[in-house]
């Protein structure tokens, strides 16, 4: 640290290369941190199993209190709970800058408009599942399994929200059911904007 204080001051490191490297040496043991998620939710973030949801390109504050939540107890899962207990702050950081880096795009289903988006859902979650908010997650594409397990523990009290807890709370099966199927048939594609 010393060494590039003194390149620094010096005038032998330009600033910006400094926080290049440090950024890049983020990402990179932000994918070491990643290498515990790959069997679920994939190296790239995009799910491997049904019940887990693709955190590639979500926003970096969502991911960061996702586990910070589930580190803390105040969201419990059987496997997250565990994994997130063992990582540290500084390692929940870099792994949320990880998966951020990706790019996700989402396309709707042929035959589907906008209009037929889930109202209630939209201003959060967009019309094509992409969030609108650095809060909120992603829903393109995820399976009607999780979102509808993840809209009843919002009802049920099991997972809490300012948002999401009342909206939960008035929506029928019905209605939890047609958002489910809305953004589990929005194909995505997630992608490395910087492959190694």
């Amino acid at each position: 640290m010393r060494i590039v204080m003194i390149a620094l001051l010096g005038g032998l490191l330009p600033a910006g290369t400094l926080m290049a490297q440090d950024a890049s040496t983020d990402l990179q043991d932000g994918r070491k941190v990643a290498g515990m998620c790959r069997t679920c939710h994939g190296l790239d973030g995009k799910a491997r199993i049904p019940i887990a949801p693709h955190i590639g390109g979500e926003p970096v504050d969502y991911l960061i209190s996702q586990l910070q939540a589930f580190k803390t107890g105040s969201r419990e899962h059987e496997m997250m709970t565990v994994v997130a207990r063992g990582l540290s702050d500084d390692q929940i950081g870099k792994v949320a800058l990880w998966f951020n880096h990706f790019t996700i795009n989402a396309t709707l289903p042929a035959g589907t408009s906008e209009d037929d988006a889930p109202e209630l859902c939209v201003g959060c979650h967009g019309v094509n599942g992409i969030s609108e908010l650095d809060d909120a997650p992603n829903l393109a594409g995820e399976t009607n399994i999780y979102i509808e397990t993840q809209l009843k523990a919002f009802r049920t009290g099991k997972r809490t929200h300012d948002v999401m807890t009342p909206i939960a709370q008035d929506l029928d099966e019905t209605e939890m059911q047609e958002a489910a199927d809305w953004y589990s048939k929005i194909t995505i594609d997630i992608t490395d904007p910087a492959p190694k």
